[in-house]
C-alpha cells in the first residue's frame, strides 16, 4: 500500500487540507470556510466548534477527492492561524468561549498599561515580541479575568489553553495530548527565547497559572495518535507542528541563514531565516523561533502586515465589488494605473514597522473620474506597499540587502501583484510550482518524523520552482510611488 501524509492548514478564514506524495505531488487538497464573527468594534472572534468543523469537511473532502481512504495515511502535520487564542475544559473538550483571533484589537488597553509601568523590555527582551494585542498573553489574560470561574479553573488545572495547533491536536488524539510546539509558543509572550520554556516572570505579570499551559515540544516529532476523530482511523501519528509563517519559510525550503519567505495570506507575513542565534531587532520588526528539529533550533526575524488578502475579501464582501477573490487581478487590469489613489490597508491598526493599532484604513485621492477599478489597482499596491515597508526593516537591521524573496500563499498567484512587489522592492521574487508552502511546510515537519523524508537536503531537492519577477519600472518612479505612500500612510 502506498502512504501519504496529510497536511491540515487550518487559517483565519477556513481550512485547506491536502495529501501528497513523497515526490511532493498533491493527490487532492480541498478548502472549507468558516464565518467570522465581530461582536463588538475592534473584537475578532471565532466559533471553535465551526473551526473543527471546517477541518473535518477539508479532510473528509481530500480524501474522497484523492480515492483513498484513511488508512493510506502515514502521518499528520498540522500548521494553524497563530496567536489565536482559546480556552476548553480538560474533561469534555468543550471550550469556555469562542476564541480571540490574532487580528482582534480588545486587549489594546491592557498592552498600553503594561508599557506605562516599564514591562515592555523585559517581554522584548525575554520572547522578541511588542506588547500589542496581536500575541496571545493578554488575550488569555482577558479570558481569565472576564469568564466565570476561568481563573479558579485554570488554577487548578480543570481547563486547558491553546492556540489552534493545541486544540487540534486535543482534539484528533482525543483529549491525550495537550502540546504546542515552540513556534507558536514563542507568539504567546510568554515564552523565553533562550530557555525555550514558559517563563516565571512573565507568567507572573500576566496573571496566567502553569498548570493552564501546554507542553512545549519541537516542530517535528510523535505527539500523539488520532483517536476517535472520523474520517481517520484511530493509530495515526500526528507528528509535525508549527505556526504557518514558519511552517511557510520551512515549505520553502529556507534552511540556511538569510534565506527570507512573504506569505499573502489573510495578512502579509515576511520572515528572514537568522540560523542559531535569536538577533533582535531595531525596526520594529519581531523575533521568533522559526522551528526546532530534535535539539537544534533555528531563529528567525518576522515583520506582519496584518491585512493583505483580507483588504479583497473586504472588496468581495463588504462593498460588493467582486464576486470571487480571483476577480481582483482583472477589475485592476480595467485601468492603466491607480489614478492617483493609495489605499492603506490598516483596517485593524498597523503592523511591523509601525505598529500602530490604532490606525485605520484611508482611500486617499479619490476624483470624480476614480473607478472600481483604480480601487482595486490600489487595494493590491497597498499591499505590496505594506511589504516594501517590512523588508526595509529587514534590511536595516541585517545592514545589508536581501539578494531575493520567495513568495507563497493564495494572492501570490496574482501576477499584476507579484510584479509590482518586485517593482517597490528591487529584488528578485521566486514563486515556487505549490504555492500551498505552508502546508507543504507542515507535512514536510510530519514527514520528517517518522522517515518519510530522511533529511533536509532529501526535500530541497525536490522543491520547484514556478516563476521568477525582477523590476520593470524605473528607479525614479518608484521612489515617486514610495515618497507618496509615505506622506498617506503617516494620516492613518
Amino acid at each position: 500500500m502506498k502512504r501519504y501524509v496529510l497536511a491540515i492548514d487550518q487559517g483565519t478564514t477556513g481550512t485547506t487540507a491536502l495529501v501528497l506524495d513523497h515526490e511532493l505531488q498533491v493527490l487532492a487538497k480541498a478548502s472549507c470556510e468558516f464565518p467570522q464573527l465581530y461582536p463588538k468594534p475592534g473584537y475578532v472572534e471565532h466559533d471553535p466548534a465551526a473551526i473543527l468543523n471546517s477541518v473535518r469537511s477539508a479532510i473528509e473532502s481530500t480524501l474522497e477527492k484523492a480515492h483513498i481512504t484513511g488508512d493510506e495515511i502515514l502521518t499528520i502535520g498540522i500548521t494553524n492561524q497563530r496567536e489565536t487564542t482559546l480556552l476548553w475544559n480538560r474533561q469534555t473538550g468543550a471550550p469556555l468561549h469562542n476564541a480571540i483571533v490574532w487580528q482582534c484589537r480588545r486587549t489594546a488597553e491592557r498592552c498600553a498599561a503594561l508599557k506605562a509601568v516599564g514591562h515592555e523590555e523585559i517581554f522584548r527582551r525575554r520572547t522578541g515580541l511588542l506588547l500589542d494585542p496581536y500575541f496571545s498573553g493578554t488575550k488569555l489574560a482577558w479570558l481569565l479575568e472576564h469568564l466565570p470561574d476561568a481563573r479558579k479553573q485554570a488554577e487548578q488545572g480543570d481547563v486547558c489553553f491553546g492556540t489552534i495547533d493545541s486544540f487540534l491536536v486535543w482534539q484528533l488524539s482525543g483529549g491525550m495530548s495537550h502540546v504546542t510546539d515552540v513556534s507558536n509558543a514563542s507568539r504567546t509572550l510568554m515564552m523565553n527565547l533562550q530557555t525555550l520554556d514558559w517563563d516565571d516572570d512573565l507568567l507572573s505579570i500576566l496573571g496566567i497559572p502553569r498548570a493552564v499551559l501546554p507542553k512545549i515540544c519541537s516542530c517535528s516529532e510523535i505527539y500523539g495518535y488520532t483517536r476517535g476523530f472520523a474520517p481517520l482511523p484511530d493509530g495515526i501519528p500526528i507528528a509535525g507542528i508549527a505556526g504557518d509563517q514558519q511552517a511557510a519559510l520551512f515549505g520553502q525550503a529556507c534552511f540556511q541563514s538569510g534565506e527570507a519567505k512573504c506569505t499573502y495570506g489573510t495578512g502579509c507575513f515576511m520572515l528572514l531565516n537568522t540560523g542559531d542565534q535569536p538577533v533582535f531587532s531595531n525596526n520594529g520588526l519581531l523575533t521568533t523561533v522559526a522551528w526546532k528539529l530534535g535539539s537544534s533550533v533555528t531563529y528567525a526575524l518576522e515583520g506582519s502586515a496584518f491585512i493583505a488578502g483580507a483588504a479583497v475579501q473586504w472588496l468581495r464582501d463588504g462593498l460588493g465589488l467582486i464576486q470571487s477573490a480571483a476577480e481582483i487581478e482583472a477589475l485592476a487590469e480595467t485601468v492603466e494605473d491607480n489614478g492617483g489613489l493609495v489605499f492603506v490597508p490598516a483596517l485593524t491598526g498597523l503592523g511591523a514597522p509601525h505598529w500602530r493599532p490604532e490606525a485605520r484604513g484611508i482611500i486617499h485621492g479619490i476624483t470624480r473620474g476614480t473607478t472600481k477599478g483604480h480601487l482595486a489597482r490600489a487595494v493590491l499596491e497597498g499591499i505590496a506597499f505594506q511589504n516594501h515597508d517590512v523588508l526595509n526593516a529587514m534590511q536595516h537591521d541585517l545592514q545589508k540587502p536581501l539578494s531575493g524573496l520567495r513568495v507563497d500563499g493564495g494572492a501570490s498567484a496574482n501576477n499584476l501583484l507579484m510584479q509590482f512587489q518586485a517593482d517597490l522592492l528591487g529584488v528578485q521574487l521566486v514563486r515556487p510550482a505549490l504555492i500551498e508552502t505552508t502546508a507543504l511546510g507542515a507535512a514536510f515537519f510530519a514527514g520528517l518524523a517518522v522517515g518519510f523524508w530522511p533529511n533536509l537536503e532529501s526535500i530541497r531537492e525536490s522543491w520547484k520552482e514556478d516563476r521568477r519577477f525582477t523590476r520593470s519600472r524605473p528607479i525614479e518612479e518608484v521612489a515617486q510611488l514610495l515618497n507618496r505612500w509615505k506622506s498617506v500612510v503617516q494620516k492613518a
